[in-house]
C-alpha cells in the first residue's frame, strides 16, 4: 500500500529547490495554460519546437491533468522550461501508449502520418502502469548550463507532480549522452524507451526511459526534508 502523500513535507521539499534556484538568479513559476505555453517555447530562438506531446493542437491536456515550469533571470528573459503531464494508464501501460503514439497525438489516426512510428524495448515500460507522469520538453539557456539546473528543475516538477496526482510512476525520455553524463537527478533508467519516427515534427530520437515509482518519490521527499 501506498503512503500518504505528507503536504507540509512536499512545501518544505519544494522550497529547498526554489531557493536553489533563486541563489542562481533565477525565478521560477507554474503555469496551467499549454497554449501560453507554447507561445512561450514558441519565442526562444535556441529551442527546439515542442512536441505534440505538449501542444493542444496536437494532444489536448484537460483542466488539472497537465502543468509547466519556466525560470525567468533578474531581466525577466527565459532561462529554462519544462513540462509535465498525467496519463491515465490503468488498462495499459507506457510501452503500449508510447507505441501506439496515444503517448505523443490525442488521435493518432488523424494527426500521425503514415510513417511515423515508436518501437519501446525498455522491459520495465511495460510495468509502468496507472496514475503515469511524463517530465519533458526541458530546455536550459546556454549560460545557465554546467550550474546543475537540470536537477533543481527535477525536484520542483518531482514536488509538484507528487502534490498535484500523488502518481504511481513518474518518467522521463532523455538521450543517451545525458544519461552517461548524470545530467537529471535520476536513478533507474534503461535504454530502448522510444526508437521514434514523427515525419511531419522532423523527429528522430533514439531515448532511454528513466522512472520513479511513487513510494520512492515519497521516499525522496521525506528523506530530503529531514536531513535539513
Amino acid at each position: 500500500m501506498k503512503r500518504a502523500v505528507n503536504p507540509l513535507q512536499v512545501s518544505r521539499f519544494l522550497q529547498v529547490y526554489d531557493q536553489a534556484a533563486i541563489r542562481k538568479g533565477v525565478k521560477l513559476s507554474i503555469g496551467f495554460d499549454f497554449h501560453e505555453y507554447v507561445s512561450i517555447t514558441g519565442s526562444i530562438p535556441t529551442k527546439g519546437r515542442t512536441y505534440p506531446i505538449f501542444r493542444p493542437d496536437r494532444s489536448p491536456i484537460k483542466s488539472g491533468e497537465g502543468y509547466w515550469l519556466v525560470g525567468v533571470d533578474k531581466n525577466d528573459e527565459v532561462v529554462l522550461v519544462e513540462a509535465a503531464r498525467l496519463y491515465d494508464l490503468s488498462n495499459s501501460n507506457l510501452a503500449e501508449h508510447l507505441e501506439t503514439l496515444r503517448f505523443f497525438y490525442a488521435e493518432p489516426s488523424k494527426h500521425a502520418h503514415p510513417d511515423d512510428r515508436c518501437i519501446c524495448r525498455a522491459p520495465n515500460a511495460r510495468q509502468i502502469t496507472g496514475k503515469v507522469v511524463y517530465h519533458g520538453d526541458i530546455w536550459v539557456r546556454r549560460d545557465f548550463r554546467g550550474q546543475g539546473m537540470p536537477k533543481i528543475m527535477t525536484g520542483i516538477m518531482r514536488g509538484v507532480s507528487l502534490a498535484m496526482w500523488a502518481p504511481d510512476f513518474t518518467c522521463g525520455l532523455a538521450g543517451r549522452w545525458s544519461v552517461e553524463k548524470r545530467v537529471y537527478d535520476v536513478s533507474r533508467c534503461e535504454p530502448g524507451g522510444s526508437i521514434l519516427r514523427l515525419v511531419a515534427e522532423g523527429i528522430v530520437d533514439d531515448d532511454w526511459l528513466s522512472w520513479t515509482t511513487g513510494d520512492e518519490l515519497i521516499r525522496l521527499v521525506d528523506a530530503q526534508t529531514e536531513a535539513q
